[in-house]
């Protein structure tokens, strides 16, 4: 079966300095249909404010993907990396047994547009760890690019659940066929 779920249908937030787009329950919006599916947890649409960001607080036991659309974003951890993730960039925090992080957008004038998707991993208590990768944008364009995957690739951080996660960039009247394997989700 196959669900279309639009973007204005999604739950939403708004913090002035934080409008964010909810395809799962997530945050104050809760709607008992849209929980979660399968392994997939949450997939947040953030604009991030210039300046504006999440101070530090704590995850543990998820896999958190995020990847920028536009902008840059600046990340520091409690495994002690710092770094600023732009546009063709993805990363990956494993927040295992616990982790703490602060994101923030590194403008003081423009927008950060990022995608953060959480996904449950195979099994709980995993140390916690971070990657980050560069991936070809234009590898996207009316094409499947993996980014995150049990199985990674030079351009594809690798997440402990089996997952595949890809980007699309489909331009206006293309259309591209995806060929789902026996016994899997999608």
């Amino acid at each position: 079966m196959i669900q279309i779920r639009k973007a204005n249908d999604r739950g939403e937030t708004n913090l002035g300095w934080l409008q964010s787009h909810h395809s799962f329950s997530f945050s104050n919006y809760h709607d008992p249909k849209h929980v979660h599916f399968r392994h997939l947890r949450v997939i947040n649409d953030d604009f991030i404010a210039p300046s504006g960001g999440f101070g530090t607080h704590p995850h543990n036991d998820m896999e958190i993907i995020t990847f920028i659309h536009s902008g840059s974003l600046k990340h520091e951890d409690s495994l002690g990396n710092g770094s600023i993730i732009q546009k063709g960039e993805i990363q990956r925090m494993t927040a295992g047994t616990g982790i703490m992080h602060s994101e923030f957008n590194a403008s003081d004038t423009e927008y950060v547009h990022l995608y953060q998707i959480w996904i449950f991993p195979d099994k709980k208590g995993l140390t916690p760890s971070y990657e980050q990768k560069s991936y070809d944008r234009t590898k996207a364009v009316n094409n499947f690019l993996l980014l995150a995957s049990n199985k990674p690739t030079q351009s594809a951080v690798k997440i402990n659940q089996d997952v595949s996660l890809y980007l699309s960039l489909l331009q206006k009247e293309k259309s591209i066929e995806f060929l789902i394997n026996a016994g899997r989700n999608i």
